[in-house]
């Protein structure tokens, strides 16, 4: 295995290269060929002995954490052993490597396999930057069927799920000796505990942020974009601004007047708070679970979120996978060696080594602070893959400002539904 060192440290990647794309994908070849599930060896060269040539290397763009190299660096030594293909990692930031993909990759720059988010596909296809992969169902047994609806586009699969990511609830045993099952439970506690005084709550959570504040606006019947029965968005048809959503608004009004919500506390404030132990709990993801469990010790566990009329909340979910370089000559080994990395016995290695959760459920995860993460994922939704998505976020956090200001909320959130409209508008002309 060769580690690369060098990188292009100037790139940035541009939140408004979407409004840029062009409004469909290249032409791409067919029968590019698949490789077989979980292992080295092709299933097409068992079927018609037509498997491409070895190549000599294959590359890989492994987002620059230490934890995650490490963990990537051990599953790909055994597959150099299994192929006699030597794999050569380049630590480069997950964030910026679109950048460089747009500039470089047809020009037979750029790796043969890279590492992304799903909130990003939209791009990644309409730029051509990912091959398209023809995999089977035995292929993709294993992986959460969420995951992979999460790495598809148009009914086009891009990508193969790595880890998934939600949100859960951390709790206090000190202060808080049983997990809520109600959101009546979890307002209890915050009647119970609150004393804004002396900064200290029952629950606490990021009220302006949409990426938290999504289960309680599903709960009631909102939405973001529509989808008809083969899961393809309408962004014609937002559904931020219906009974639903405003509902779940005035739900989450109701604990800033309250006082149960304080204004303006930022996700910092609330880690501090909680490492303190001045608040009984508080909706967060498992990257906190090491910082959390350091200042808490045996005092901290976790849960599934709390239901509402009975409902489990649908939290949303990041699905971080493995996309095939479009532009690759090695995209049948490429997908050979994604589905190697991201098996059962692989996925389960860079669990214990990296600690992000597989997004399979054929992994066993023996871990009582992860594994309530992965049963919320169970209700999870993943967020929206199209380019759209980027419009909702700035205008439904402050639209969410202004209601936790005392503002009413069905008004700010027409004017917000407005101005997702408009920026989606501005994006596709």
């Amino acid at each position: 295995m060769k580690k690369a060192t060098s990188l292009l440290s100037s790139a940035v990647f541009v939140v408004t290269l979407s409004g840029l794309l062009t409004a469909c994908g290249p032409d791409r070849d067919e029968g590019n060929g698949s490789a077989s599930e979980g292992s080295a060896t092709p299933v097409n060269e068992e079927q018609d002995g037509a498997a491409p040539e070895k190549p000599e290397v294959l590359t890989m763009w492994v987002n620059d954490e230490e934890v995650q190299l490490d963990a990537y660096e051990q599953i790909v030594e055994k597959y150099e052993k299994e192929t006699g293909i030597s794999v050569e990692i380049t630590p480069f930031s997950m964030l910026d490597q679109l950048e460089s993909l747009s500039l470089d990759a047809a020009a037979g720059g750029g790796p043969d396999l890279f590492y992304q988010p799903n909130d990003r596909l939209g791009d990644i296809y309409l730029q051509g930057l990912a091959a398209e992969l023809d995999l089977t169902s035995e292929q993709l047994e294993g992986y959460t069927e969420g995951a992979i609806q999460a790495l598809n586009y148009d009914g086009v699969q891009l990508g193969i799920p790595a880890v998934i990511e939600t949100y859960a609830l951390y709790y206090n045993t000190e202060l808080v000796p049983e997990a809520p099952k109600t959101i009546e439970e979890l307002e209890q506690i915050a009647a119970d505990l609150t004393n804004a005084s002396a900064d200290e709550y029952g629950f606490l959570f990021e009220g302006t942020n949409f990426y938290y504040l999504y289960p309680f606006i599903e709960a009631y019947g909102g939405y973001v974009f529509d989808q008809n029965s083969e899961g393809v968005y309408d962004t014609s048809n937002i559904g931020l601004a219906n009974e639903g959503t405003a509902e779940g608004a005035n739900l989450i009004q109701s604990w800033y007047e309250a006082g149960y919500l304080p204004v303006g506390i930022t996700d910092d404030i609330i880690k501090g708070y909680f490492r303190d132990g001045q608040v009984g709990a508080v909706i967060s993801g498992p990257w906190n679970v090491s910082e959390f469990s350091e200042a808490l010790g045996d005092q901290l566990a976790v849960a599934p979120l709390p239901t509402i009329d009975g409902k489990n909340l649908s939290s949303y979910s990041g699905v971080k996978g493995w996309l095939v370089n479009e532009y690759s000559e090695n995209q049948y080994w490429a997908t050979d060696l994604a589905l190697y990395i991201t098996n059962p016995e692989n996925s389960l290695t860079y669990f214990e080594v990296a600690g992000e959760l597989p997004a399979r459920t054929d992994v066993e995860i023996d871990d009582e602070l992860r594994q309530p993460f992965l049963q919320q994922a169970e209700y999870a939704v993943p967020m929206p893959n199209i380019p759209a998505i980027s419009s909702v976020w700035d205008p439904m956090g402050d639209a969410f400002e202004f209601i936790s200001q005392g503002e009413d909320p069905q008004e700010v959130l027409e004017e917000a539904v407005q101005q997702i409209a408009d920026k989606i508008a501005l994006q596709e002309n």
